[in-house]
């Protein structure tokens, strides 16, 4: 009689254990679901302020230059998941060779987006590393806690705050 209740113990403590494993592995999919949205978001943001700073400082940037930051704008409000970090890491790149001589007001806005990328990419990868993290531990793999849900990839982009060069002085 001990021997039955001590497996029906362990059996009902092992069922409470997946079930609750099974329902953190879905809450971290979840965030890391929502994470991605708002970093997809934040992307857009710092595209279109990237378009509105290009457009409306014609005369600071020169037109080879506005051209080719509005087709970086243009591209990353294009890019589909396989071109995404290749494109919003040439956009970034960008973002330094700004000059100081735009607009102060859209060059804040774009600032403060490229300031919200790097924090909607920190979160994201936070989210990613815990599901993962938890996903590749033994027993959640062994009852195949993450069903057919793909594990989260890194999104890994260089966010480095840009600061605004001096403007080019013609001699």
């Amino acid at each position: 009689m001990e021997v039955i209740l001590a497996a029906v113990a362990v059996t009902v403590l092992l069922f409470v254990w997946v079930s609750w494993t099974a329902t953190r592995v879905d809450r971290l999919h979840d965030r890391t679901s929502l994470a991605r949205a708002s970093l997809d978001a934040q992307l857009v943001r710092r595209a279109a302020a990237l378009q509105a700073l290009a457009s409306h400082s014609a005369d600071a940037l020169g037109p080879q230059r506005e051209k080719w930051l509005l087709a970086l704008a243009a591209a990353s409000l294009d890019a589909d998941g396989n071109t995404r970090e290749a494109v919003e890491n040439d956009l970034s790149r960008a973002l330094r060779e700004i000059p100081a001589g735009s607009d102060p007001a859209l060059l804040d806005d774009l600032t403060d987006a490229a300031r919200r990328v790097a924090l909607a990419r920190r979160f994201y990868n936070d989210a990613v590393r815990d599901t993962v993290s938890l996903r590749r531990r033994r027993l959640p793999r062994l009852f195949r806690l993450g069903g057919t849900e793909p594990l989260p990839a890194f999104f890994e982009i260089d966010d480095t705050l840009p600061a605004p060069v001096a403007p080019e002085t013609h001699r």
